[in-house]
């Protein structure tokens, strides 16, 4: 009598490998959407609340599925470009042939940041987009780069400005310039539209300091906006 027996056939290499590649590709693919997403979840759910009673005013249909849909189907600008956070400004070229000085937020652990007076590249500093020199009656408005609240780092101008909007009322912003030192109080905070040149406005009445950077981080739908005065 014949004796039969079985025997699994294993999986070619192939398909093996392939069966890799896909689950690769899948995880690969949420992790993208995780990224986009997270970052305007988390404002959404936090920040926003905080400063409802400030935000600007937008129009009905920017609610968060819109944005959600716009993220994931959006090709994103470059970011570090300061030149396209307002696209119809004109930057300043230079002030007092001083190029270049430097700015402190103690709350947020940013030290001795260099500002480039009408420079571009955010992944290299910040930057004095337009306005005097700080300490001068005007608003000079200085532009910084955020990024995920996952990788901030105070010391990588690509994420240096993500944790403004945990800055309160009366936080201090400190200016070197030219040797001289200025201290500057936060007195309002809010959020607006890439659209809104108010953000730009210069009041002859005041000696202020604009800082301005994207929201939610890791995107350019919106900018967050802390106005300070010199003390």
């Amino acid at each position: 009598m014949a004796i039969y027996s079985y025997s699994k056939t294993l999986p070619s290499v192939a398909k093996r490998i392939g069966r890799i590649i896909s689950i690769v590709l899948i995880l690969t693919g949420l992790t993208l959407i995780f990224a986009v997403l997270y970052p305007i979840l988390t404002f959404e759910l936090y920040y926003s609340r905080k400063y409802q009673s400030v935000i600007s005013p937008v129009a009905e249909e920017e609610n968060l599925p819109l944005k959600i849909r716009q993220a994931l189907g959006a090709t994103f600008t470059d970011l570090t470009e300061a030149r396209l956070w307002f696209p119809k400004a004109t930057p300043v070229k230079k002030i007092d042939n001083i190029n270049n000085y430097s700015l402190s937020i103690p709350k947020l652990k940013i030290d001795n940041a260099n500002v480039i007076i009408g420079g571009n590249d955010l992944s290299k500093s910040l930057i004095h987009f337009t306005g005097p020199s700080p300490g001068a009656i005007g608003n000079p408005v200085i532009f910084g780069h955020s990024t995920l609240l996952l990788f901030y780092n105070p010391k990588d101008y690509k994420a240096i400005f993500s944790k403004l909007p945990d800055l309160e009322i009366g936080d201090e912003i400190r200016i070197v310039i030219d040797n001289v030192s200025y201290v500057f109080r936060v007195y309002k905070m809010y959020i607006t539209n890439p659209s809104d040149l108010s953000v730009l406005n210069q009041d002859t009445s005041y000696r202020e300091l604009t800082l301005v950077t994207c929201v939610p981080p890791g995107t350019y739908f919106k900018r967050f906006i802390v106005k300070a005065r010199l003390e």
